[in-house]
């Protein structure tokens, strides 16, 4: 069984604390990841708008958020100013990069891009992207081939501006196979390879799903059919929920899981290019997750 873990960072604490302590984990079980880097402020005390959203209580009262992220970080951009990610870490995601992780943009502004990129034009789009494009190339020495964005948000616009940018591939949303987004009657360009499993935050909490529930329930999720995307954030797994996410990779190890970097997957992917299908990119509810997400719908 093959799976590629994704690790989305979102928060200045999590990529000063949780990329390196992630890493260090992943190096002892020999994980390859893909690590997608917010890359500008982190203005992540703004996204308390979304206490309007259905089912956002209930994820914030399971899933400890306080103690998960960090009052600092919760007043990060209101009474706090929002640090510049990019600019005073820069040094832990060259770590990254050099210690063989792929690396990839996540955003340049978590909060406006997840809360705001539907009502965005798409000069608007085009304009908050390519501050990431270019902190990505200042950082990194060369440009990104690759995205997956803030809360599996997209649109039209976001799709068209990956496609400008030439991507790989890019990882928005949850579904079951690769394919190639439609949307408002347009096919892009740049392959999409769906998160397939649930994310810790969507189970944690959850009185079906104790602490020791959660790595017996990846295992038996796992198909060998096709491959397995897993979605980790540099500030659960890396940081509070770490303990149990190494119980996550030895249960893998155990059961012969075979872990792959996701461009070198996208890549063995596209060697059979024709055959891939083009499939409708819809926004929908998903279980334990507030709000809409993009997700992989039915041609």
């Amino acid at each position: 069984m093959i799976v590629a873990l994704k690790v989305d960072v979102d928060t200045d604490r999590g990529t000063r604390e949780g990329v390196p302590a992630l890493a260090a984990l992943l190096e002892e079980f020999s994980a390859p990841a893909s690590f997608l880097f917010s890359l500008g402020p982190d203005n992540t005390g703004k996204a308390i708008r979304r206490v309007f959203r259905p089912g956002f209580f209930q994820k914030v009262s399971r899933t400890s958020v306080v103690k998960m992220y960090g009052i600092r970080t919760l007043l990060n951009g209101t009474l706090l100013p929002a640090p510049h990610i990019g600019q005073r870490h820069a040094d832990v995601m060259r770590k990254i990069a050099a210690s063989g992780f792929e690396t990839g943009i996540h955003c340049n502004d978590h909060f406006k891009w997840q809360d705001y990129l539907s009502e965005m034009s798409l000069d608007e789009v085009r304009e908050e992207f390519d501050r990431a494009l270019k902190e990505y190339r200042r950082i990194f020495g060369h440009d990104a081939a690759t995205a997956g964005a803030p809360g599996w948000q997209a649109t039209a616009n976001s799709r068209q501006v990956y496609d400008e940018a030439g991507f790989l591939y890019a990882s928005d949303t949850r579904g079951e196979s690769a394919f190639f987004p439609q949307m408002e009657g347009r096919v892009f360009k740049t392959l999409e390879i769906p998160s397939t499993l649930p994310t810790f935050d969507e189970l944690l909490g959850r009185p079906e799903f104790p602490d020791e529930k959660i790595a017996p329930h990846y295992v038996n999720l796992l198909r060998s059919d096709r491959p397995n995307i897993l979605t980790i954030h540099a500030e659960i797994e890396g940081m509070m929920k770490r303990p149990l996410f190494r119980e996550l990779l030895a249960a893998f190890t155990e059961n012969g899981v075979r872990f792959v970097r996701m461009d070198d997957l996208a890549r063995e992917i596209l060697a059979d290019r024709e055959r891939l299908p083009v499939q409708p990119l819809v926004m929908a509810e998903i279980d334990g997750r507030s709000g809409q997400v993009a997700t992989q719908g039915v041609a």
